[in-house]
């Protein structure tokens, strides 16, 4: 099926990549994790004095709570493909440039809204969920991000280059945190602080960007204006050799936010864990994110990307089906057993580890498959839709974990139903495996 028909445009692929560029994509996705990172831990105090002065039940109080992280990624979900579209057509220079702005004013609004006293809790309620949609609209670049790695890398070099995204979402997820917490300490706890720091750090990525970043998309013809098109997005779902590896994108991450949305509730349930040592674990997360990162890039010289995410998947099954064990052996067992807490708790990280580990296997092959597969011309819109359907799968994971943990007394279910979507996951690999070795 040919990509925009009317056009011929290609890309630039070297074996060294324009000068900044990979430097430029780390930072983006680096900010974009970062900004969400800052923000996470103190957003629901921050709303919850607006949320009490308007009189909202403590069910609706969670809702809006929901409501104001998850609508984070329903923008990631919506504007991905479109700005893959756009940078197909007029690069990827602007749509980045765009991105890391967008970001800088969120951020400051947000950190503007939670200024307001309870007695304007509407509308600071109000700008805080309008910099939650600005910041997701924003930081739907990562499609285009990727698009830059496949535009200056071989074929070859494809999954060594996508690697560097994991590493920067591995990074965000462990600095985020910390930063917000020294950042309450640098603004002597002034609740604008934490957004104040997010966009300052916006915008030192922007200005590397603008002095650093040169385009690595040469466009001989314009590509078509159909950027809002659920027509095209069906268009990259039925392709067969793009279609599967979305759905095991969607469905894989689907089954991590089962985790990444339960693992407080569960340290706290499980080990008793106060806020500070959650922290740790958290961090503990990112630092094994950011290995694995660095770990994929030279395996990805000597073995297949096919094999990678074979493997990839089976070491989530393995993490997050030890995490379902320990969570019902704290229920069951623990209680007549006291002396195991200690061996409990040693498993549980390395079943966390062994989860991430896997995730960040999954993650780069998948983009990496995906771009080898699209046509130059489409590169930026087929990795946009691949992000998009990752953004949904950060949507109804957390929401599903979420649900799932509290309908039974051993809070097992979420890493239940985690390791069954993982099984499907399983049964699409060997259409992936086929077309690979078909090509080659």
């Amino acid at each position: 099926m040919p990509a925009f028909p009317e056009a011929a445009v290609h890309s630039i692929r070297t074996s060294s990549p324009p000068r900044g560029a990979l430097l430029v994509i780390f930072l983006t996705v680096f900010i974009d994790l970062l900004g969400f990172g800052i923000v996470l831990p103190v957003m629901p105090r921050q709303a919850e004095p607006y949320l009490t002065a308007i009189g909202l039940s403590p069910l609706a109080k969670g809702a809006m709570i929901g409501v104001l992280f998850s609508v984070f990624s329903l923008m990631q979900f919506i504007f991905s493909p479109l700005w893959g579209r756009v940078s197909d057509r007029i690069g990827r220079r602007p749509i980045l440039l765009l991105s890391l702005s967008g970001s800088v004013v969120f951020y400051a609004l947000y950190g503007f809204a939670v200024t307001f006293p309870p007695e304007q809790a509407v509308l600071a309620l109000s700008l805080m969920l309008l910099s939650r949609i600005g910041a997701g609209i924003a930081g739907a670049s990562v499609g285009t991000a990727a698009a830059v790695i496949a535009d200056c890398t071989t074929p070859e070099k494809r999954a060594r280059g996508m690697a560097l995204i994991g590493i920067a979402f591995g990074a965000g997820f462990t600095l985020g945190p910390l930063i917000a917490y020294f950042g309450l300490v640098l603004f002597k706890r002034e609740p604008w602080g934490v957004g104040a720091l997010a966009s300052i750090l916006s915008l030192l990525a922007l200005l590397i960007a603008i002095f650093v970043f040169k385009e690595t998309r040469t466009l001989t013809h314009r590509a078509g204006r159909d950027f809002f098109s659920v027509g095209r997005t069906a268009s990259v779902l039925m392709m067969p050799t793009v279609g599967a590896l979305v759905l095991t994108y969607f469905l894989s991450i689907f089954a991590f936010a089962n985790f990444e949305a339960t693992l407080a509730l569960l340290t706290k349930e499980a080990f008793g864990m106060a806020d500070n040592d959650n922290f740790l674990v958290f961090a503990f997360i990112g630092v094994v994110l950011m290995f694995a990162g660095g770990l994929y890039r030279p395996l990805a010289q000597r073995l297949p990307e096919t094999r990678l995410l074979t493997a990839g998947v089976f070491l989530m099954i393995l993490g997050l089906g030890g995490l379902g064990v320990i969570a019902w052996l704290v229920h069951a067992w623990l209680p007549t057993h006291a002396s195991g807490l200690g061996v409990l708790r040693a498993t549980f990280y390395s079943a966390s580890a062994v989860a991430v580990v896997g995730f960040a296997f999954v993650n780069p092959s998948v983009s990496a498959l995906v771009s080898q597969r699209t046509d130059p011309s489409r590169q930026g819109e087929v990795l946009g839709v691949n992000q998009s359907f990752a953004s949904l799968g950060r949507i109804l994971g957390p929401l599903c974990g979420s649900i799932l943990f509290s309908l039974n007394a051993s809070r097992c279910l979420p890493y239940v139903a985690a390791v069954t979507t993982l099984l499907f996951v399983v049964m699409l690999l060997p259409r992936s495996i086929t077309h690979e070795s078909i090509n080659r």
